[in-house]
């Protein structure tokens, strides 16, 4: 057996990032950009009014009320040609281009709009304002060549307002990860499918596909393999042009545990083959016809906590983001824990908070790895090194917490 950090090192410099994809702006949301933004325009391009309200000269206003003429308007998107000169105002609304010889903004609030005794439109200016009040410069958000988002970041709602507003109805971006799932066994039948008598639900391969998906790949369904090296062989045929190949069930050692020596039969290249894990030690990783592929236990349990340590930084490794592990983080452990043996373990917890602010991590008295009821109710995984000696309530350990796969704002 070999160490997780081992298993994961070799697992990632056999992998490169994916070449890059033009997608529109609007479908980039989630992607990996593959090449740096620069804006393409400035931002506002002109000074422009952050309020509603009249266009003035600052020295205009120093003493209030100040009674000013009224020489016209100008809304957002429109532009006024004239110029204000002593004692006059123009009517602006938000967004609007400030007129030439205005210096500030008045809001309208703090007017009074009437006629004059010839029909001239005044406004009555009730407070006094700066040069520069309400104004938003030329270049306030961004000017021509700033830079934006560089590549490798994987785009947030707010990054993509930013592209757009830079200007970019296009971006480049990595190509998602094509990812072919394989489940095996006789054992296991599709949900909603008749159950043999000896037969359960499989999950795996659901599972498999919406972990791919939340890390920005596209999975591809192979199926069910049947317990036969023919069927195991036909059906990984079908990972041809795949990214990577992930399999889940049938790497251990049993009679029927055939994935092994069916894909070795294809020509697959074994780099290793269990790990010093818990759960997860049958962990296999070769490639078949240049297609990584990586095994993971059929275990329910077994199969996601591999797929987040192993996985995940795959999958980030093809798309060019950051490999490097998931942060662990100390808590407080809420129940004693013997010692550990030679394999690394992964102990579903619940994280809650103490009345001091700090974070208890408590493990689930069971941790077999069939259990998905508790995988689900866990908040991390507790990480406890190989040999590590007994660990009394209180103490600190270090907790994996399930990222949050997707990006939001």
């Amino acid at each position: 057996m070999i160490p997780v950090a081992e298993a994961l090192e070799r697992i990632l410099k056999s992998l490169q990032p994916l070449p890059a994809e033009t997608v529109g702006i609007a479908e980039a949301f989630g992607r990996v950009l593959a090449r740096d933004i620069a804006a393409r325009v400035t931002q506002p391009p002109h000074a422009v009014s952050a309020m509603d309200g009249y266009a003035v000269r600052a020295a205009d206003v120093t003493g209030v009320p100040a009674r000013l003429k009224v020489i016209g308007a100008v809304p957002a998107g429109g532009l006024f040609e004239g110029a204000i000169a002593a004692g006059e105002a123009v009517r602006i609304f938000t967004g609007a281009p400030l007129p030439s010889g205005a210096d500030a903004i008045v809001i309208q609030e703090d007017t009074e709009a009437g006629d004059g005794p010839n029909g001239d439109n005044w406004v009555t200016v009730k407070e006094s304002c700066k040069p520069g009040t309400y104004v938003r410069a030329a270049g306030l958000d961004f000017a021509a060549g700033d830079p934006g988002p560089r590549a490798g970041r994987q785009l947030t709602v707010r990054d993509v307002g930013l592209i757009a507003a830079m200007n970019h109805p296009w971006v480049q971006v990595r190509r998602r990860p094509r990812v072919a799932i394989l489940a095996t066994g006789d054992e296991v039948v599709m949900p909603g499918e008749p159950l043999g008598a000896s037969q359960i639900v499989s999950s795996n391969g659901l599972a498999l596909a919406a972990f791919v998906r939340a890390c920005g790949g596209v999975p591809l369904q192979l199926g069910i393999a049947a317990d036969t090296e023919d069927s195991l062989a036909e059906l990984a045929a079908g990972a041809k042009g795949a990214d990577l190949l992930l399999t889940t069930g049938g790497v251990s050692v049993g009679e029927h545990d055939l994935v092994q020596k069916a894909l070795g039969q294809q020509g697959m290249e074994l780099d290793f083959w269990k790990i010093a894990m818990r759960p997860g030690k049958p962990l296999m990783f070769g490639r078949l016809a240049g297609t990584p592929v990586l095994g993971l236990p059929g275990n329910p349990v077994s199969a996601v906590v591999c797929s987040l340590l192993f996985a995940r930084p795959a999958l980030n490794a093809l798309l060019g983001l950051d490999v490097a592990a998931h942060p662990l983080e100390q808590m407080v452990l809420g129940a004693d824990l013997g010692a550990n043996d030679r394999r690394q373990d992964y102990l579903r917890s619940t994280v809650a908070l103490n009345g001091d602010g700090r974070r208890t991590a408590t493990p689930y008295g069971r941790q077999d790895s069939s259990m998905l009821a508790l995988l689900a109710a866990a908040d991390g995984l507790i990480v406890r090194p190989p040999l590590a000696p007994a660990a009394a309530k209180g103490e600190l350990v270090e907790v994996l917490s399930f990222p949050r796969l997707v990006p939001g704002l």
